[in-house]
């Protein structure tokens, strides 16, 4: 296998293969307000733990 068609399998792999895009239950948005509801969650906790005493 050379280098080309390893890279040519390799995006078309990660562009979701032959039928394209990804899955069909996935929204972007969805996705991306969980992660930024996750990432505010997790900032939250680690200023409530770094308070000055």
């Amino acid at each position: 296998m050379s280098l080309p068609s390893s890279a040519h399998s390799l995006i078309t792999f990660a562009a979701g293969g032959e039928h394209g895009g990804g899955h069909q239950s996935l929204n972007p948005y969805v996705t991306g307000g969980g992660a930024l509801l996750a990432l505010l969650l997790l900032l939250w906790i680690v200023t409530r733990f770094n308070r000055d005493r």
